[in-house]
């Protein structure tokens, strides 16, 4: 069972740089820093909310280089979500007919999407003190054509209730998604996304890399002041028409450079339920 989306996983050709945009936009403090010799790799831990992301950046021959080499830059190379059993997760993960490693408390799960890798760790539920500017992780987002294929493995390898997903387009955005929720009434869930138009960004992109991580979404109690650390250019804005601009955006898209690789996209409170089965919840402002 799973709880919480509570990481994400970054390959980094500069864990410094990118942390300190973290650092420097959202509040993010680094909480460790060791060796990860099976992915030939320093991993640098950042709490931001009571979320982690963890910077992996190769010293030495391993997968995230092998990434890096692949992709070109810094991205997303894994999510994460918390369990009470990370081990009974990987169990039904392998029956399901997942690639699954430990990793002392925690299972690496590696489902085949279109012939790419897709990445998950399994990590234990913990306390942790939340620091910075987000409040939470919510959403680990899955670019991939075939998207029931996607959402009939993911639901398999961490045994979800497919009577809790929710369906999603986006004009704007151009694509056709599904919310794997994890559990019914709440925001954590891993999405899994179809461009629908291939000249929009994300269209684009998945040309170029086909199936593969694309983003997060978290939750921040204060968005205004996360918009206000942003320098322009570096960051899409939603407000609706007729807000002031002293006031709250809905949602906020802060773009991949300005976070060392990583597109990351942040809505107020109670916000996400607009378009996660619930718009009832949504706080007006």
């Amino acid at each position: 069972m799973l709880t919480e989306v509570d990481r994400l996983l970054v390959a980094t050709p500069d864990s410094e740089a990118a942390g300190a945009a973290w650092r420097r936009i959202l509040g993010a403090e680094e909480v460790l820093r060791a060796r990860a010799p099976a992915l030939g790799a320093v991993r640098r831990v950042f709490r931001v909310g009571r979320s982690d992301i963890e910077f992996l950046e190769p010293d030495g021959a391993g997968p995230i280089a092998d990434a890096l080499s692949r992709r070109g830059r810094g991205h997303v190379w894994a999510a994460g979500a918390a369990s009470p059993d990370p081990g009974a997760v990987a169990q039904t993960a392998e029956a399901s007919g997942a690639e699954v490693e430990a990793d002392g408390g925690r299972r690496f799960i590696t489902l085949e999407i279109e012939g790419a890798p897709i990445r998950f760790v399994i990590s234990p539920e913990e306390e942790r003190a939340p620091a910075g500017r987000l409040d939470f992780l919510y959403e680990a987002t899955v670019l991939a054509a075939d998207q029931e294929g996607a959402v009939t493995k993911i639901r398999d390898a961490f045994g979800l209730d497919e009577t809790v997903f929710t369906t999603i387009t986006s004009e704007m955005f151009g694509y056709t998604g599904v919310l794997t929720l994890f559990r019914a009434g709440q925001l954590h869930r891993f999405e899994v996304i179809t461009p629908i138009d291939r000249d929009k960004t994300m269209g684009r992109y998945h040309s170029r890399e086909g199936a593969c991580f694309y983003m997060g979404f978290a939750e921040a109690s204060d968005l205004k002041g996360v918009e206000e650390q942003i320098a322009p250019g570096g960051v899409t804005i939603d407000r609706p028409e007729g807000r002031r601009d002293d006031q709250s955006p809905d949602q906020i898209w802060i773009h991949p450079p300005t976070l060392g690789g990583v597109m990351l996209g942040v809505s107020r409170p109670t916000m996400a339920w607009m378009w996660s089965g619930h718009p009832e919840r949504v706080t007006p402002l």
